[in-house]
């Protein structure tokens, strides 16, 4: 079999039990493992191609073990990310400190790595608002303050799923051709941003 090309390396970080790899599945497999549930232990990696515009971009998914005792592993794997997907659970608001932790990580060993913060188990507050502990807006104001997107997102119903992966794909495209431009001395006309140029020059 031919292994396929991977044109961005993505990886998933968080607290274990968030729904990290039911997030993967269902992005790529479509669909939702009912438990007992297994933790995963090191990381799993899977390949999703997409469509963005013309462009065909590979995604190669890092799956990482949510437990503090792997944490020293899961920083070998997030090593040259183009991408980290932090997730927290909606409905455990340590989660959501866990995942600062994994910005705060990547901030300081990883900088060119662009961060989406992801929510996770959506379909759990839709049903019963009185279960979400971490609200909507302190999570979108320290988006803000850190420059990432951030989605809600359920794995069972599907919500969001495709559209977090496919921002991370469009946005290494839309990198990737600005370096390109630049590259061959193309005037671009308008900068983008310092967030974007620091990701093409990785």
């Amino acid at each position: 079999m031919t292994a396929m090309r991977v044109d961005a390396k993505v990886v998933m970080l968080g607290k274990e039990s968030v729904g990290k790899t039911s997030l993967v599945e269902r992005y790529v497999h479509r669909r939702f493992l009912v438990g007992p549930y297994q933790n995963t232990i090191g990381a799993a990696f899977v390949a999703k191609a997409l469509n963005v515009g013309d462009e065909v971009v590979t995604l190669g998914i890092w799956d990482t073990a949510g437990s503090e005792r792997y944490e020293a592993m899961s920083r070998i794997y997030y090593r040259g990310a183009r991408a980290a997907i932090v997730c927290y659970d909606l409905t455990d608001s340590s989660s959501f400190g866990r995942a600062r932790f994994w910005v705060k990580e990547l901030q300081n060993c990883e900088e060119h790595c662009k961060i989406y913060l992801c929510g996770t188990k959506s379909d759990l507050i839709e049903a019963d608002r009185s279960m979400r502990q971490v609200d909507y807006h302190d999570v979108q104001d320290f988006a803000d303050e850190i420059g990432a997107q951030h989605f809600e997102t359920s794995s069972k119903t599907g919500k969001n799923v495709d559209e977090v992966f496919q921002k991370v794909a469009e946005d290494f495209s839309s990198c990737a051709l600005e370096f390109m431009q630049e590259d061959m001395g193309v005037d671009l006309g308008q900068k983008k941003d310092s967030y974007f140029d620091n990701c093409c020059h990785n």
